[in-house]
């Protein structure tokens, strides 16, 4: 692995105060990602790639953390864009597989992670064209033409709006249990039963940065990420035994200053619900651009949208999966399923074939839409 010189200046001012109070710095950020990428096994490059700051009326250029894998294939690349507060060290599980036959590049988006961490817009959509702006000012900067572009969780929502407005760079848009597809009023529709506790918690802390808490915490940050997210680091008991690996990188993405977590604030309503939901955009997507869904069959997140879209473009080439096993972190609960329907997707596959019926299966209550389960053990699935 090698890494471009890695500037480390803190925030200064009063968040720089309360910063230095807690137990965090872009030292300690870069040294939980380090611990992570230590296990990937193909070599990588690290880097930092300055965008133009034009859309965010910056007099210099933002940096993006980028890590590549594989770019002397001539394949079409693979861009991974991760959900919210994450970073480019919770793809450790996919690299390996993904950048096996294809250029892999993962960065971490604008505001996250060890990128650079601007002032957004505090109006929606705004916020929301920095955001796809800064991918594609990130595009021009790596010198890619066209590639599969995948996205999970509040990425799958960036990637969409990027390939609206750029669908000629999309070779194919991959959404990992993407959030933002789904209204407020489907929900409502579907009958959600908030209990009454939670809902006054979020009315409470509907003022506030989502991640607030772990920052106003100071010391004991770190032990509350770990209470709060214990489920986390067993999805990586297959890299290390360290338990405490991916929750201190968790915490030091978002124990900075939050900037993107501020853009995404700006972008929501109702304390988690996209302001301008993609499912009533995601018709203006050109036809030509194929979708794929892959949701966790045990995920908390709506899989309608998908659906829906599937319906919604009946002229294009839509296909939902769900995969057996997997929650919302669908890349990491079930990665080795994942990293192989992926690399199907990229390849070019239209359909399952030879399918061992104990692995998989087709759902039958949609009879408009053809999704398949992909269970456990799946590593003999196969696609065309």
């Amino acid at each position: 692995m090698t890494e471009s010189e890695i500037v480390t200046d803190e925030p200064s001012g009063w968040f720089g105060r309360w910063f230095r109070w807690s137990p965090t710095s872009t030292k300690l950020l870069e040294e939980a990602e380090r611990r992570i990428m230590s296990y990937v096994k193909t070599k990588y490059v690290g880097r930092y790639v300055g965008i133009d700051g034009d859309s965010l009326r910056t007099e210099t250029k933002n940096r993006v953390w980028t890590v590549s894998l594989n770019e002397e294939s001539d394949k079409t690349p693979l861009v991974l864009v991760h959900g919210f507060g994450a970073g480019t060290a919770l793809w450790a599980l996919n690299l390996d597989s993904l950048a096996s036959k294809r250029p892999v590049y993962a960065f971490d988006i604008l505001g996250f992670g060890r990128s650079a961490r601007p002032n957004f817009d505090s109006e929606s959509m705004a916020a929301e064209s920095q955001l796809v702006q800064s991918i594609e000012d990130w595009r021009k900067a790596v010198g890619l033409e066209r590639f599969v572009l995948l996205g999970h969780s509040m990425g799958g929502f960036l990637v969409s709006s990027y390939a609206i407005k750029h669908p000629e760079r999309v070779e194919h848009l991959i959404l990992a249990d993407p959030w933002g597809f789904d209204t407020v009023k489907s929900m409502e529709e579907r009958k959600l039963k908030i209990p009454l506790l939670v809902r006054t918690i979020l009315v409470l802390v509907r003022p506030f940065n989502p991640l607030a808490g772990i920052r106003a915490a100071g010391p004991c940050g770190p032990k509350l990420v770990t209470r709060l997210r214990s489920d986390i680091p067993l999805k990586y008991a297959s890299l290390s035994d360290d338990t405490n690996m991916i929750t201190d990188y968790i915490y030091h993405c978002n124990a900075q200053t939050p900037s993107g977590e501020s853009a995404f604030k700006a972008m929501t309503e109702n304390v988690g619900w996209a302001r301008y939901p993609m499912i009533e955009r995601i018709r203006t997507l050109n036809r030509d651009v194929p979708i794929t869904f892959i949701y966790g069959a045990k995920s908390w997140m709506n899989r309608q949208p998908g659906y829906e879209t599937k319906n919604i473009r009946k002229d294009s080439k839509v296909d939902v999966y769900e995969i057996s096993g997997a929650g919302h972190h669908v890349y990491a609960d079930q990665h080795e399923a994942f990293n192989l329907l992926v690399n199907k997707v990229c390849d070019g596959a239209r359909r399952l074939k030879n399918v061992d019926s104990s692995l998989v299966r087709e759902i039958s209550n949609l009879p408009s839409t053809r999704t398949i389960v992909v269970q456990e053990n799946s590593a003999s699935v196969s696609l065309e």
